[in-house]
């Protein structure tokens, strides 16, 4: 997945988006870029390179010492792309400038219809500079610009279809950023005297502890005092704030090699975190408050079904067990991404749990939201807080293991496993797991 950033204040452009960037490099890429604004001539700097995030550092203060205009205002956006469509060169890497220069994007995600865009673009005499999906996105806004910098933007969003989450800059209106999510997700967050979007909170971070969580469908415009959220149909839209309660420490290193090293050592700091105030060894069960589900909702479930990807799948094999063996509910597994195609029967009494440790897994939301359409009882068990599954979802368990950076799951697993026990043992308590057996295992649980 690729990562996207965009800021506008007072402060060095340059230097916060090539922060934010940084906070992105765990997620993996190929090529970065960045788009500054030279308010001395009104124009775009961009500049892309295949490569690690410092060599971009190092090329753009190469071009910055030698630019006649050495004063940028402070808008930027920034980019780190993993390949898809076009190979990972130059020319193919973000953000990608309108034909007229005077537009910028950055792009997450996959346009669908790129090509038929591309073709109809083409016609109208565009040129395409690169291989990309996301070029298209740039050259519709430049197309359907009168004035109204949002109108155009909104009108190139009606014609994508695919997933999306964008940040455009322009040099025509250097008071604004506009953000979109579709698919793709989108946070802001909420400073004083400045404003800056990224595609994860780890980029947020350093600036502030509140954001809001674009939906799809969302259209973000920002300016340095304030933003607003509105829908593709301009109607205006209030979307909760949500606090994040990491540390910049914890997405450093702090003397590890790699974050993956670091992340096992957190293992028994983040079972504890898990754990912390939901063991009840005196009426031997568990303390759930997110699952907002009565005793008596509880004992109706008759089935549970698990729904997860990659690692988080592997956690709910583990959980298929817990429910099984402690609770007595038969309990299926099924892969997020054949989730749909699969047509899954599901009735009024099945429980469907959806584990994704960023809340933000693609086959997983589309699971939830085929589950919804089907009227199950849906229970999120997520670690990002306000992520967009923990928001569909209405109710679930959060880890609270801290931000996991590196790729390979080490203590989300760990602690997803222990909520699933957790969960196992209230649920349990509603049926025939007897409150003998139940403090035995919360007393093993508590040792861990």
């Amino acid at each position: 997945m690729c990562g996207i950033v965009g800021y506008i204040g007072n402060k060095d452009p340059a230097n916060v988006i090539i922060a934010g960037l940084k906070r992105l490099e765990y997620r993996g890429y190929d090529s970065a870029g960045i788009s500054l604004y030279r308010p001395q001539n009104s124009t775009l700097l961009t500049v892309k390179t295949t490569g690690k995030v410092k060599e971009l550092e190092s090329l753009l203060g190469q071009k910055i010492a030698d630019d006649s205009v050495q004063d940028y205002s402070g808008l930027a956006i920034g980019h780190t792309r993993w390949a898809t469509h076009g190979e990972p060169i130059e020319v193919n890497a973000h953000p990608h400038l309108s034909q007229n220069g005077k537009f910028s994007i950055v792009h997450n995600g996959i346009i669908e219809n790129y090509l038929a865009l591309k073709g109809l673009l083409s016609n109208k005499g565009y040129v395409f500079r690169s291989d990309t999906d996301s070029e298209v996105i740039a050259n519709l806004v430049e197309d359907y610009y009168s004035g109204d910098f949002q109108e155009a933007v909104v009108k190139a969003l009606e014609r994508l279809e695919g997933t999306y989450g964008i940040i455009v800059m322009s040099s025509l209106h250097p008071d604004l950023l506009i953000a979109a999510r579709n698919g793709s997700p989108v946070a802001v967050g909420i400073c004083d005297d400045e404003t800056i979007i990224a595609s994860d909170v780890s980029a947020l971070i350093s600036h502030t502890k509140r954001v809001v969580y674009l939906d799809d469908g969302d259209v973000l415009t920002a300016s340095k005092e304030d933003f607003e959220i509105s829908s593709l149909k301009n109607v205006p839209v209030s979307r909760d704030t949500t606090h994040i309660d990491w540390n910049i420490e914890e997405i450093e290193k702090r003397g590890h090699d790699h974050f993956m090293l670091k992340e096992i050592f957190e293992q028994p700091a983040a079972l504890t975190n898990t754990m912390r105030g939901r063991l009840n060894i005196k009426e031997a069960t568990t303390k759930l408050n997110g699952m907002q589900m009565e005793p008596s909702d509880l004992a109706k479930i008759d089935r549970v079904i698990i729904s997860a990807c990659g690692t988080s799948l592997y956690a709910g094999l583990l959980g298929k067990y817990y429910f099984e063996d402690f609770a007595s509910i038969p309990t299926d597994i099924l892969q997020a991404a054949e989730f749909r195609d699969r047509n899954p029967i599901i009735q009024r009494d099945s429980c469907m749990l959806a584990i994704s440790q960023s809340g933000e897994t693609a086959d997983t939301l589309a699971a939830v939201r085929e589950a919804i359409r089907k009227g199950a009882t849906i229970l999120g068990i997520c670690n990002v807080v306000g992520s967009t599954i923990a928001r569909e979802t209405g109710q679930g368990v959060y880890l609270h293991a801290g931000p996991e950076i590196g790729v390979a799951s080490t203590k989300s697993f760990t602690c997803q496993v222990t909520v699933l026990a957790m969960m196992s043992i209230l649920m349990g308590r509603t049926r025939r797991l007897s409150a003998e057996a139940g403090k035995r295992m919360i007393h093993e649980l508590s040792r861990l």
